[in-house]
């Protein structure tokens, strides 16, 4: 199925473009008209009056309503990918290894399986909970942004939720603060028991032919190298 035309006016029309299409990047990157920025009506992506993302405001609610994941997967950009497809992109970025194979294979730094540990152990953990497991602060560890957004792209960790602080009055206020998951404890069997069902070969072949047939006037390189 080609990626068609549409707009999303309301949370009910991103879900059924994640479902439909399996993954939809937030952002423009390098294939066009692949993301929401370029689907979404424009009354939709920004509020003039408050100056407030409105579909930024449903990230939280669709993953959770979803149980898609969401993360950096594509080009270090947020992406959503739908709960049939992601044990096949997760498959082929492990490389069919979970985490404590990779680690002990020498394919994973140590600094990586330190968060990932924390994250695990912690999950689902806020992102400022997560640093300060971790000691990330000044004259403490570094690097907490590269890592974290590593492990997302190797599809060990997941956004699980956007957590939205309160004032003493029980208002939510400010940005949505990301809340970290491993996918195994975000999407339990219906992750488990499906990720490394394929060899990473042929998880890649389905990802990739999936891509070609919804932009098949794009470059097959060009997908790959997106897809990579």
């Amino acid at each position: 199925m080609a990626f068609g035309d549409f707009v999303i006016r309301k949370k009910s029309d991103l879900i059924g473009a994640i479902n439909e299409y399996g993954f939809l990047p937030f952002f423009e990157n390098s294939i066009e008209g692949f993301s929401i920025e370029e689907h979404v009506d424009p009354a939709c992506w920004w509020h003039s009056d408050t100056g407030e993302w409105r579909v930024w405001e449903w990230k939280g609610p669709v993953i959770r309503e979803t149980g898609c994941a969401y993360g950096k997967f594509f080009e270090k950009k947020a992406c959503y990918i739908s709960k049939e497809w992601f044990p096949d992109f997760a498959n082929y970025r492990r490389d069919g290894y979970d985490f404590d194979a990779r680690y002990d294979d020498g394919l994973a730094s140590l600094k990586d399986k330190q968060l990932y540990e924390l994250t695990e152990a912690n999950a689902p953990v806020l992102s400022k909970q997560l640093k300060q497991l971790g000691d990330y602060r000044k004259g403490g560890n570094k690097g907490f942004d590269t890592v974290i957004n590593r492990l997302q792209a190797q599809c060990y960790v997941v956004i699980s939720d956007f957590v939205y602080m309160k004032d003493k009055y029980g208002r939510p206020y400010g940005w949505g603060v990301a809340e970290y998951s491993t996918p195994e404890a975000f999407m339990g069997a219906d992750f488990t028991e499906k990720v490394y069902d394929r060899t990473p070969e042929e998880s890649y072949e389905r990802i990739l032919s999936h891509f070609c047939r919804q932009f098949p006037n794009v470059e097959i390189e060009r997908l790959k190298k997106f897809i990579k």
